[in-house]
């Protein structure tokens, strides 16, 4: 009588054919294989539209560019670069929708509207020309981001005359008191160095709690894509348009066209 072999038959699962230790570890082989893909897919992600415009250019170059002289695009190409996306991509489609916002709406991008320009497919192959109509809409639009920008220059100059005016003031008040100083005896009693940090004092703290005065943190509401906010860069607020918002991180839009990541902090809209 033959011994059956208890090994085999404990690792004989229902269809009657025995799983090896070979097999397992081959099993858990792929499934840490697998793993490991999803975390660089995951790693891989980007997350500015400055970042994704990059990847564009690098995907499409005869389509996409991020120097030069911009090409106009076919209209329709979000259709175009959303069938092109599968799990492995980096981008979403609503980054790409952000992305190709800020693209279009750059003085680069605005200014190759032009009448008899021809628009691009994702290959580069020419499609279509532009109409005159397209190109005065894009040379309004051009205009009026201009004129925004000149007048946010003007806003921030005007801004920042108080407080060139009170370190002005401040220089005269330091420079009189320490020629007074330098003229007058010592005495017993008084302090020349005392003295001298008095004078140096310059009262630009009150004007810069002024400013801030009338700004009040952005709230969640005033939070979202498309939302006009205030960004301050150095001393004056700037205003700006909200683009993508990721988690703390929000990229903004200048009236310029330029595109900066910033954190949340540093948003305000006005009291």
């Amino acid at each position: 009588m033959t011994t059956p072999n208890t090994d085999v038959a404990e690792n004989t699962p229902a269809t009657g054919e025995p799983t090896t230790s070979t097999d397992r570890t081959s099993e858990r082989s792929h499934e840490q294989v697998a793993e490991s893909n999803s975390e660089v897919l995951a790693a891989s992600k980007l997350t500015s539209v400055k970042e994704v415009i990059a990847y564009l250019a690098t995907e499409y170059p005869d389509c996409f560019s991020i120097t030069g002289a911009a090409k106009p695009l076919k209209i329709g190409i979000f259709q175009d670069l959303a069938a092109a996306l599968t799990e492995q991509s980096p981008i979403s489609k609503t980054q790409l929708r952000q992305a190709l916002r800020v693209y279009t709406s750059s003085w680069r991008y605005l200014q190759s509207i032009q009448s008899d320009a021809v628009r691009v497919d994702l290959t580069g192959t020419e499609v279509e020309k532009i109409d005159q109509q397209q190109a005065d809409h894009a040379a309004q639009t051009l205009a009026e981001s201009k004129a925004k920008a000149a007048e946010l220059r003007k806003q921030r100059a005007k801004a920042a005359q108080p407080a060139k005016e009170a370190h002005k003031e401040g220089q005269k008040a330091t420079n009189a008191p320490n020629k007074k100083v330098m003229n007058k005896k010592p005495s017993g009693r008084s302090n020349p160095q005392v003295l001298k940090s008095k004078v140096n004092q310059k009262p630009t703290a009150a004007v810069k709690n002024k400013e801030q005065a009338s700004l009040t943190p952005v709230s969640d509401t005033g939070l979202k894509v498309g939302s006009s906010v205030l960004v301050r860069l150095g001393q004056a607020p700037m205003s700006a348009t909200v683009v993508e918002v990721a988690r703390n991180d929000v990229t903004v839009q200048l009236q310029s066209g330029m595109v900066i990541k910033t954190s949340r902090d540093s948003l305000f809209q006005q009291a």
